[in-house]
């Protein structure tokens, strides 16, 4: 069986960092959300501690790199609550389908990503983006998976996606360009992991309606016509046709007499 370029880059980084495809490892960012928002609710400056602040970084607060990923982005309990058991779904159901190698890097890249925009581009210091990619990845691979939204209306998840990227398209369009290149920054790990299928898929479709353009083309291409009277069988298809000794074609109407 033929072993695709794809296939041999992971397994090649499989192989050579056997850490990335720790399981789990995104279900403990989840838990360390939890631990951290009671943390910041018990004192609140935890939370400046920890963010992603690329001044602070330069000056040796190294670990600010990682635990940004561990603020949670509101203070209620019922919205932590929600976000918390969608984010520790999005984690298994994403583990499931794509491995724990692959997920580890999808989170890791998003983590480049937003670390790149806040020290070049000045935006996406929090773990917004980072999160909705993980979102839109699901989105993606299960797009007609039904959620509950509010707990009330049973909802396909790819329409949910839909607003959601509408909405960035919205903020993209109003946002000077240095925010814009933060927001593709924060994204590039969508970005890298979806739009190489995108682009293929795309190619694809052109190629399947080239065809079948070119197979109506030739479809409607008469294979007799009549040399007198112009007819062919796709205009009359009940005519008969004759090929005459001279090599000429005529319906049976105004075939020569002999």
């Amino acid at each position: 069986m033929t072993v695709s370029p794809a296939e041999k880059f992971w397994d090649f980084l499989g192989r050579r960092l056997p850490w990335l495809g720790t399981p789990g490892l995104l279900k403990a960012v989840v838990l360390l959300n939890a631990l951290t928002f009671l943390l910041v609710n018990l004192d609140p400056a935890y939370a400046g501690i920890l963010a992603l602040i690329p001044e602070k970084i330069l000056q040796g607060e190294v670990w600010r790199l990682v635990t940004y990923i561990f603020i949670p982005q509101t203070s209620s309990w019922f919205w932590i609550l929600f976000l918390l058991l969608f984010m520790w779904f999005l984690a298994g159901a994403l583990e499931e389908h794509w491995g724990a190698l692959k997920l580890n890097v999808f989170y890791l890249l998003g983590m480049v990503g937003c670390t790149i925009a806040a020290f070049f581009f000045g935006g996406a210091s929090a773990n917004t983006f980072l999160n909705l990619s993980l979102f839109f990845a699901f989105a993606t691979i299960a797009p007609d998976y039904e959620v509950f939204l509010f707990f009330l209306v049973r909802v396909r998840i790819k329409y949910i996606a839909w607003v959601m990227a509408g909405f960035i398209a919205l903020q993209f369009a109003m946002f000077p360009p240095s925010a814009k290149m933060a927001m593709v920054a924060s994204l590039a790990n969508y970005l890298l992991f979806f739009l190489p299928s995108f682009l293929n898929a795309r190619r694809v479709r052109a190629a399947d309606a080239a065809r079948l353009r070119k197979f109506r083309d030739s479809a409607e291409t008469s294979m007799h016509r009549c040399a007198q009277c112009g007819r062919t069988e796709i205009s009359d298809p009940d005519l008969d046709f004759r090929v005459t000794a001279a090599g000429e074609e005529f319906c049976t109407e105004h075939l020569p007499a002999r």
